[in-house]
C-alpha cells in the first residue's frame, strides 16, 4: 500500500496535461475576453453599468476599490479608461503568449494577476467559471506548462523531463476538482428541485438563459426529472469513477456532454469550455512518460487500477 500511494503521489510525471490545461484554459479566456469586449468599459469603468460609489461597494472588502484610488492616482474619467484598455490589452497578450507557450511561466504570472485584478473590478459580473478559472491559473504557476507543446520547448528554455513534483501537483489539482464537483452534487441533492425537474425546467426556461424553447419540456415532466438526476449522478459519482481506468473515459465523456448540454442549452459558452478544459486535460491527457505509455500498451491494465 505504502509504494503504490508513493506511485500514486510521486511517480515521475510528463508535463503532457499541464500543457493541455494551459492551451485549453488560455483560448476559453481569450473567447471570455472576445465576448466581454464590446462592453468592456461598461463592466469595468466608474461611468459605466455601475457608476461611481455604486461600483465600489461590490469591490471584495479586503482590497481597496479602484474609486479610493482614483483621488490617490489623481485618474480622471480619460485616465481610468486608458489604464483599464492598457490592462486589458496586456491580459489579452498575456494569454495569447500562453497559448503558444512563449516564457510561459511569466505570462501565466501576469494572466492570472490581471484576471484577479478585472473579477475584483467587477464582482458583479463574476460567477463560478471565474472562480475556476483563478484557481487554475495559479496552478499553473507552479506547474511545467511550458515543458511541452510549446515555444519554450522548442527554444530549448524547458525541458520536458518527467518530475516527482508535476506528479503530486496533478493529484492536487485532480483532487480539487474531484471535491468541487462532490460538494456540487451534494449541494443540489439536498433540495428538492435537482430532483423533481424544477432546476432544470428554470434554467431551460429562465429568460436571459434559456437559449431555446423548452416550454414543451412541461408536456414531459419526467424527461426534466431524469436529466435532473443525471446532473446529480455525474456530479457525486465523479470522484468515484474518474479514477477506475474502466469507468474514467465513461465519465469524461458524461461530464463533456454535461457541460456541452449547459454551453448550448443555457448560452453559458465560456462556463462550459472551461470545465470541459479541465476534466479532460487533468484526467482525459496521460501523464505517464513515454517509454512507460509503450510498455502500459503491451500490458492489460488492472480493473480499478489509480488514474495515470
Amino acid at each position: 500500500m505504502r509504494a503504490q500511494l508513493e506511485r500514486f503521489l510521486l511517480a515521475p510525471a510528463a508535463a503532457r496535461p499541464f500543457a493541455a490545461l494551459r492551451i485549453g484554459l488560455a483560448a476559453a479566456l481569450l473567447g471570455q475576453a472576445l465576448q466581454v469586449a464590446p462592453m468592456f468599459l461598461a463592466f469595468y469603468h466608474h461611468g459605466g453599468l455601475l457608476r461611481g460609489s455604486l461600483m465600489d461597494a461590490f469591490a471584495p472588502t479586503h482590497l481597496p476599490p479602484l474609486g479610493r484610488l482614483a483621488p490617490t492616482l489623481a485618474i480622471d474619467g480619460a485616465m481610468e479608461s486608458l489604464v483599464l484598455i492598457v490592462c486589458g490589452l496586456l491580459y489579452v497578450g498575456s494569454l495569447v503568449s500562453m497559448l503558444v507557450g512563449w516564457r510561459t511561466r511569466a505570462v501565466t504570472c501576469s494572466a492570472w494577476l490581471l484576471h484577479w485584478v478585472f473579477t475584483s473590478l467587477a464582482p458583479h459580473t463574476n460567477y463560478g467559471v471565474d472562480a475556476f478559472a483563478s484557481v487554475y491559473l495559479f496552478y499553473l504557476l507552479w506547474a511545467p506548462a511550458g515543458a511541452a507543446l510549446s515555444l519554450d520547448r522548442r527554444a530549448g528554455r524547458a525541458s520536458d523531463r518527467p518530475r516527482e513534483s508535476s506528479r503530486l501537483l496533478l493529484r492536487v489539482m485532480q483532487v480539487h476538482l474531484c471535491v468541487a464537483y462532490l460538494f456540487s452534487g451534494v449541494e443540489k441533492a439536498s433540495g428538492e428541485q435537482w430532483r423533481d425537474g424544477e432546476a432544470i425546467w428554470r434554467s431551460l426556461t429562465t429568460q436571459g438563459y434559456g437559449a431555446f424553447d423548452f416550454t414543451w419540456l412541461a408536456q414531459v415532466p419526467l424527461l426534466a426529472v431524469l436529466a435532473g438526476w443525471s446532473v446529480l449522478v455525474v456530479e457525486i459519482g465523479y470522484p468515484l469513477f474518474i479514477w477506475p481506468r474502466r469507468t474514467r473515459r465513461l465519465w469524461i465523456a458524461a461530464v463533456v456532454a454535461m457541460h456541452a448540454g449547459i454551453g448550448i442549452f443555457m448560452g453559458l459558452h465560456v462556463f462550459a469550455a472551461v470545465m470541459i478544459v479541465l476534466t479532460v486535460s487533468l484526467f482525459g491527457v496521460s501523464a505517464e512518460p513515454e517509454e512507460r505509455d509503450q510498455s502500459a500498451q503491451q500490458s492489460t491494465p488492472r480493473a480499478g487500477s489509480l488514474a495515470t
